[in-house]
């Protein structure tokens, strides 16, 4: 009996178009491994995401909003599967390796600190050496999950998470691919929520870009993916005037979203939180536990600070500042 691996591999060859990325083909892991009987290569790397506890971590990370009250704002976590749903319609449609670009989509900010890109950008301020979400997701990858082991990915997820959001560009098309689909999701699903909260309406989008992209999310995006899948061929590319109005809109949401005062008031207090954890940490390694002492003893202190701040959910790194700062009440 053929094996189930074996079909799908062959399947790949009939289906997807020639500049797909094949798995049978792909360049392999650091740590050589047994095929698996059922699944390729990119499909066992999506499953160990999936179960990862990185992954399972950015349900309680931020977004945009820090600590929402509703259930209805986007966390990392659904933005991540917002990333993945609109990578997979798109690779499904130009006949490319749906599995890696889901692999990649899920896999893609493993690594983002609490509080968001307010979060990020406090750490590297703290730390000698350059800070990246994007680079954390790829040492979360290879370095600290299973308890210091790594997932043990392949070559083309990696380099998909490392090339997602800005910088060189993925060497594959799937890796291209999800770097659209980041943006196409936090541009639409974080503008959503801006006017959830009351921060824009909708009627602020500029006429010009919704008579051309759409006036609701859904025609937003169906216009962006359908650009890209018209257009796309031996590199993932928008029509030029789609790729204006996508510019605009871009440049809208950072002007009236991410730098409003409504929306970021509480963004001052984050970079309190994450320089006073790192100072403690800093001045007490011996607190760090887990994976984290490995790293405290291959790579220093401020390596294994940074990791595991990092990891942290919002919550947590609130209540373990609370923990350390905050005088607690005396009990009689």
């Amino acid at each position: 009996m053929e094996l189930p691996r074996i079909i799908t591999e062959r399947h790949e060859k009939i289906i997807l178009c020639e500049n797909a990325a094949f798995s049978a083909l792909s360049k392999g892991r650091k740590i050589a491994e047994e095929k698996c009987d059922l699944r390729t290569d990119f499909q066992r790397d999506r499953d160990r995401i999936i179960h990862s506890k990185a992954f399972r971590r950015l349900k309680h990370k931020t977004q945009v909003f820090l600590s929402p009250e509703s259930d209805h704002y986007r966390t990392r976590l659904t933005h991540t599967l917002e990333v993945s749903q609109i990578a997979r319609t798109m690779a499904r449609a130009l006949r490319l390796n749906e599995d890696l670009t889901e692999a990649i989509a899920l896999g893609h900010d493993l690594g983002h600190t609490p509080f968001g890109h307010a979060g990020e950008r406090a750490l590297d301020k703290l730390l000698s050496f350059p800070f990246t979400h994007y680079m954390q997701s790829v040492r979360v990858c290879e370095e600290l999950e299973k308890d210091g082991k790594g997932l043990n990915l392949t070559y083309e997820v990696l380099n998909g998470i490392k090339c997602h959001t800005r910088g060189e560009y993925s060497e594959t098309l799937e890796g291209r691919l999800v770097r659209f689909a980041d943006r196409i999701a936090y541009i639409n699903h974080d503008i959503d929520d801006a006017i959830r909260a009351g921060v824009i309406k909708p009627d602020d989008i500029p006429k010009d870009i919704a008579e051309n992209l759409g006036y609701t999310k859904s025609q937003r995006i169906t216009s962006l993916v359908t650009s890209i899948v018209n257009n796309s061929g031996k590199d993932i590319i928008m029509d030029s005037k789609t790729e204006k109005y996508y510019t605009l809109l871009h440049e809208f949401l950072f002007e009236t979203v991410y730098q409003n005062p409504v929306a970021k008031a509480e963004e001052a207090k984050v970079e309190g939180i994450v320089e006073g954890l790192f100072g403690y940490y800093l001045k007490n390694p011996e607190k760090l536990t887990g994976e984290y002492k490995k790293v405290l003893e291959k790579e220093g202190a401020e390596r294994a600070v940074a990791d595991y701040i990092a990891g942290m959910t919002d919550h947590y790194a609130i209540s373990v500042y609370s923990d350390i700062f905050i005088p607690k009440s005396w009990n009689i």
